[in-house]
């Protein structure tokens, strides 16, 4: 496709989802345009933990997050930040946050997070198999730990939540996490092995792999920020910084940048905040674990990569506008220490932060609205990575005028 005013589809977004979902259309044969302002896979896919996560089926708080947010204000290196000065703009979203806490809704939001990540490893499968990159996710599970005695009850009753849900998950004792991480410390006392779980080697290098097969398919990507767009009679006319570019459809994939856009489009506001993300790569660190392991206590994830070990896990909201904290990248280092026998090396070590696309029932939208002109998947918090071949396989039969069963959860008419 050498002019892009001949696409059928422009796909807004060139992060995880969006090129993921750009090689589903493109393969299903539709011309496919990408625009962002940012090369393929430089927001928030950059950075991400790498962790498969199929476990996480349970929103992203809960009623506790009342009693924590004194420390959530007065904290600046909490694992959950609420940056006091954004408060205004935030509490909105937060009361949105608690209302969904309530049973009905809860168990819509743990119905629509199992539905997603119960297809999500099959569909990496399917899709790193179709491009021959099996090699860059390692399905050998992950592991949460514990260190003092007095947390087993909180990891017991995790165990059982996991377990009510359908969720594969194994108790280890301490020898066992050893044996299977020897250079973990003596201090942890066991720990929940997920074996339906994985880790990607790199997940920037993952979104590259994507934009070669997609291209290989005549996928054009463009840095171009759109400013504006309106639906037309014939399908959709987006303003960018660069012209006009009109398509008979545009699918929104834009992450935590989704909202303005989809109001000029379809006329709904729509409750999308970031969680700040941060994590550390320690570049001397790669043969430390041999599989993504969390910390119970201490809340955060180590992830071993062809590029190092990567910590992250920290949750800061404060919108897209505020500079980033970078003091709270390393603490994560901070935060290591005593989980091995010997400490971490942070020599030549990189902090980073992303923007986390999140709604207040922690679903994503996967949508097709305008009497199918516009398509909207984004609003995927912290699991963009572990639902995006699923997300993109949605959309694909949302294209294809096809029925997705569990569609009713993610629709965008329930804000």
């Amino acid at each position: 496709m050498a002019d892009p005013k001949q696409a059928d589809i422009v796909v807004v977004g060139a992060g995880i989802i969006g090129v993921a979902c750009a090689l589903q259309l493109a393969r299903q044969g539709r011309r496919v345009v990408v625009l962002d302002l940012q090369a393929p896979g430089m927001g928030a896919s950059y950075g991400n933990a790498g962790h498969l996560a199929t476990e996480q089926v349970f929103p992203i708080a809960d009623l506790s997050i009342l009693k924590r947010l004194p420390a959530m204000l007065l904290d600046p290196m909490g694992p959950l930040r609420l940056d006091w000065t954004y408060l205004p703009r935030a509490l909105p979203w937060f009361i949105r946050l608690l209302l969904n806490l309530r049973p009905a809704r809860y168990q819509r939001t743990v119905a629509g997070l199992r539905a997603l990540n119960e297809g999500s490893l099959g569909a990496w499968q399917r899709l790193l198999q179709s491009m021959g990159q099996t090699r860059l996710l390692r399905e050998d599970g992950s592991l949460l730990v514990y260190e003092r005695a007095e947390f087993r009850a909180a990891l017991d009753a995790v165990q059982q939540r996991m377990r009510q849900q359908g969720v594969a998950v194994d108790f280890w004792s301490g020898d066992a996490v050893r044996k299977a991480a020897p250079q973990l410390s003596d201090a942890i006392q066991g720990g929940l092995f997920f074996p339906a779980t994985g880790h990607f080697l790199d997940p920037y290098t993952v979104v590259g792999e994507l934009v070669n097969a997609a291209k290989a398919e005549g996928v054009q990507f463009l840095q171009q920020r759109v400013l504006d767009g309106r639906v037309e009679g014939s399908g959709v006319s987006l303003t960018t910084d660069q012209g006009v570019l009109t398509a008979q459809q545009v699918l929104i994939a834009c992450g935590a940048h989704s909202a303005k856009l989809t109001a000029a489009l379809t006329g709904k506001q729509v409750p999308l905040d970031t969680e700040r993300g941060y994590h550390l790569m320690l570049p001397h660190e790669q043969q430390r674990l041999p599989f993504a392991v969390t910390s119970l206590e201490r809340k955060f994830i180590m992830t071993p990569m062809t590029g190092g070990l990567r910590l992250a896990g920290t949750v800061e909201f404060a919108g897209l506008d505020r500079p980033a904290n970078m003091q709270r990248a390393w603490q994560l280092h901070r935060l290591s220490k005593g989980l091995f026998r010997h400490d971490l090396s942070d020599s030549e070590a990189t902090p980073w932060m992303g923007f986390r696309p999140s709604l207040p029932d922690s679903l994503p939208i996967i949508d097709r609205v305008c009497e199918g002109k516009v398509l909207l998947a984004f609003g995927h918090q912290h699991l963009g990575l572990t639902q995006a071949a699923v997300t993109a396989e949605w959309v694909g039969q949302l294209v294809a005028g096809e029925q997705v069963p569990q569609l009713h959860l993610y629709r965008l008419e329930r804000f």
